[in-house]
């Protein structure tokens, strides 16, 4: 089976749009806008940027290739409708019109055996021009389910937004099967809600004992699940495939080079792989505590800048 995603991003996030990326898909990104096909299958609700993805059942070089391929399908059990979909407006010239999109929608329908219902199918299927091609396939749209995290009980204005925090951990661990992830700085536990919320295997801690209620509370909020405790990073036993550190910044977190020296030591005695968010440059440090730098990226807000380091 091959897949087809569709991605969408503001302009301060593309660097790191296209680290996710390629951290899901490796050497089947580009480096563009455009779609990616693979035979990955990835729930497009886990990325802040994957718009849609099409499962591919037919393609045809052109529209009446493409449905004289329906034929072959099998009747359908469920009842479905079929949705075109628009290539994202970086890489058309023009879109297809309103007219023209319900037409083709409905000739694609009026080709599949099973029972077409508009208001609430159990299926949906998408039609797509794509590549100079045609595809047809099962379509899922993404959630957005992180938008409601930004309504967690208690948060800080330092934290991470819940779009960056889900495509940091996403970065750390793309297939997270099997794996085991750690947040030892967590704070008020942004990154620890995403990969929860992901049904990722990721715990989390602070030295910090008056912000653990308060993530403690944020999970039970989401309905989550996952083990949240006061310990120091140095403390951390076992050994983990993945963590995520958000370097502390605001007044009341300074951290000396020292201090961060420590942290890193730490990380790299209990982890494999080790992403960094800071805003300072570190990369002498993580050089000093083992770590090497393989990609990186720098996430804008504002005048503010995050940078984004993926270590091995």
């Amino acid at each position: 089976m091959k897949y087809l995603y569709n991605y969408a991003w503001e302009k301060n996030e593309e660097h790191l749009c296209l680290l996710e990326k390629g951290a899901f898909f490796g050497q089947e990104a580009d480096s563009g806008s455009g779609p990616v096909e693979s035979s990955l299958k990835i729930d497009p609700s886990r990325s802040p940027f994957i718009r849609e993805r099409i499962s591919v059942l037919c393609e045809g070089s052109n529209l009446e290739q493409l449905i004289d391929s329906l034929k072959e399908l099998p009747e359908i059990q469920d009842s479905f409708k079929v949705v075109f979909i628009q290539e994202p407006d970086s890489i058309i010239d023009k879109k297809t019109r309103f007219k023209a999109r319900r037409d083709i929608e409905r000739r694609i329908g009026l080709e599949l055996k099973g029972e077409a219902d508009l208001i609430d199918p159990q299926l949906v299927f998408g039609v797509m021009k794509v590549n100079g091609k045609w595809i047809f396939g099962e379509y899922v749209k993404n959630e957005a389910v992180w938008l409601q995290h930004q309504w967690k009980p208690n948060s800080y204005s330092t934290a991470l937004g819940t779009r960056v925090a889900r495509a940091v951990v996403n970065i750390a661990v793309p297939d997270p099967a099997g794996k085991k992830v750690i947040d030892p700085c967590c704070g008020i536990g942004t990154v620890l809600i995403e990969g929860l919320s992901m049904g990722i295997d990721i715990s989390g801690s602070d030295i910090n004992h008056l912000v653990i209620p308060g993530v403690r509370e944020n999970m039970e909020y989401f309905g989550l699940e996952g083990s949240v405790e006061r310990r120091d990073i140095r403390d951390v036993e076992g050994n983990y495939d993945a963590a995520i550190i958000d370097l502390p910044y605001n007044l009341c977190s300074v951290i000396t080079e020292q201090g961060q020296l420590e942290m890193f030591q730490s990380a790299r005695r209990f982890t494999k792989r080790l992403v960094v968010v800071t805003i300072e440059k570190v990369d002498e440090v993580l050089a000093a505590a083992g770590f090497e730098i393989t990609d990186r990226c720098i996430v804008t807000k504002g005048n503010f800048q995050r940078e984004v380091l993926v270590c091995v």
